[in-house]
């Protein structure tokens, strides 16, 4: 059966499931079509009639999931709501993950049906990634992607309620670049008023200063023979882009020490508007931020991901060492604090450590010092995909988080047979997750820099002490406060 529900720019046709209703492709900005492609969002066009929201929009312009001729009308977002009848519903607010380079909201991966079902109105939505999304651009802000985001949430702001949600029980959730940008906007007090909490799960190092932004989209646009103008840039394809975007790459990755995010051509940029500072940065929350409470979290063995197909018996742990930024001495004192580790599993430690577990110990850290309620967790679980050889990586989080154990991320991360013990863990976390966004209380102890009490999400539950403590030892040095 259809739902129709009106909104500030038309009414849309949804499908009534049981329990729940879904809407799709509801646009939040206006076509990316012209410069709009490397400008800040414009607000979406009005239509007559009723909208047809029964499948998702197109996806943003990236090299995978979409196509030369999808539609520019791709800034749009998806609610799964319990009752478009009720009022007053918590909302969460999905941010997707992608290294600033991809990701899109119409996948399986993000079905809202086991947090409606569960009394939660959830928002997904696209935003800009690519060089549309975070190159440098000379007469446009810096940003655009999470300009995009704040777009949606201001749409959530003014919609919401006509779906059965409370706009001002918002609470932001996402994962990677996605968390990233909501412990940058906790930090920065970005986007007032239209969230009231955050759930960052591997919030990454992927803050760049605006000279370093500026120098490796300069790369790329050498090799399209552009100018760094939405104008210029406009009269260049998206795919032409995306056959040359990974240039800096390659160049970076030869001297990584002297980048401070070697390992992608995107980055949040701090451009001294949207973003002062990196997150984690003690004295970087503002203090009408400090009232936004933060769930923060990690996974055990984040960098396996990347590094379970690589071959590093002829590398060395200090060459890794070093390209994070640490010094020689530093995998002396892994390896003290880790008896046994095999070099294969330091690489991975000290990886997983510089992206994720740093950054992500980091921001909660300077919340809770803040004076703000912040609560901290580690994903544990170890899939048994391959023979076991992901253990806990990077994105491992995200089925459990929707209960999405047959979708295309679960299938490579998880594989085709779903252990037993997925549905509880998957049900307990986002049972937490939803009591977070209701009352704020997740339902295990507050973090702070002395008891370091963190939620460890494994079978069963847990809760656990100073998990990262070598680690923090060996990082302190390096902790811009």
């Amino acid at each position: 059966m259809d739902e129709v529900v009106r909104t500030e720019c038309g009414a849309v046709r949804g499908e009534s499931r049981e329990g729940y209703s879904v809407f799709r492709g509801i646009p939040y900005a206006a076509p990316l079509d012209g410069a709009r492609r490397f400008q800040a969002p414009a607000p979406p066009h009005r239509w007559d009639g009723v909208r047809d929201a029964r499948a998702f929009g197109s996806s943003v312009p990236q090299p995978t999931v979409w196509h030369t001729g999808d539609d520019p009308e791709c800034l749009t977002v998806n609610v799964w709501t319990p009752d478009v009848t009720s009022s007053g519903m918590p909302v969460m607010v999905w941010l997707h993950g992608g290294a600033c380079l991809g990701g899109t909201a119409a996948t399986t991966d993000f079905d809202g049906a086991a947090l409606a079902t569960a009394g939660i109105v959830l928002v997904t939505l696209n935003y800009r990634v690519g060089y549309e999304g975070f190159g440098w651009v000379d007469d446009a802000p810096c940003n655009r992607g999470v300009l995009d985001q704040i777009a949606a949430l201001r749409w959530v702001h003014d919609n919401i309620a006509s779906f059965g949600g409370d706009p001002d029980a918002v609470t932001l959730i996402g994962q990677s670049a996605g968390a990233s940008s909501i412990v940058g906007l906790i930090a920065g007090d970005g986007a007032p008023g239209l969230f009231r909490r955050g759930i960052a799960q591997s919030p990454g190092k992927i803050f760049v200063p605006a000279d370093e932004a500026r120098v490796v989209s300069a790369m790329i646009t050498s090799h399209l023979g552009v100018r760094p103008t939405a104008d210029a840039l406009a009269a260049v394809p998206p795919e032409a882009i995306h056959a040359v975007q990974m240039a800096p790459v390659a160049i970076m990755s030869s001297e990584p020490a002297q980048w401070t995010y070697p390992n992608a051509p995107y980055s949040m940029i701090i451009d001294n508007e949207l973003f002062d500072a990196p997150p984690w940065v003690r004295g970087n929350q503002c203090a009408s931020g400090m009232s936004r409470e933060l769930i923060c979290g990690f996974t055990t063995d984040e960098a396996r991901m990347f590094t379970v197909d690589a071959d590093l018996s002829a590398s060395d742990p200090v060459d890794t060492a070093r390209a994070c930024g640490l010094r020689a001495s530093a995998v002396r004192d892994y390896r003290t604090g880790n008896p046994g580790i095999t070099d294969d599993d330091l690489h991975a430690l000290i990886l997983s450590d510089s992206l994720f577990r740093i950054p992500a110990l980091w921001c909660a850290e300077a919340n809770a010092d803040a004076g703000t309620k912040t609560y901290l967790y580690e994903f544990a679980w170890p899939s048994p995909a391959r023979n076991g050889a992901l253990r806990a990586c990077h994105g491992l989080d995200v089925p459990f988080t929707f209960d999405t154990a047959h979708g295309p991320l679960a299938a490579s991360l998880i594989g085709p047979e779903v252990p037993p013990d997925f549905s509880p863990l998957s049900s307990a976390m986002r049972s937490a997750f939803a009591a977070f966004a209701t009352t704020g209380d997740p339902g295990w102890p507050q973090f702070d820099s002395a008891e370091r009490i963190r939620r460890i999400w494994k079978t069963p539950p847990t809760l656990g002490g100073d998990s990262l403590s070598t680690s923090r030892r060996i990082w302190q040095s390096e902790h811009p406060s």
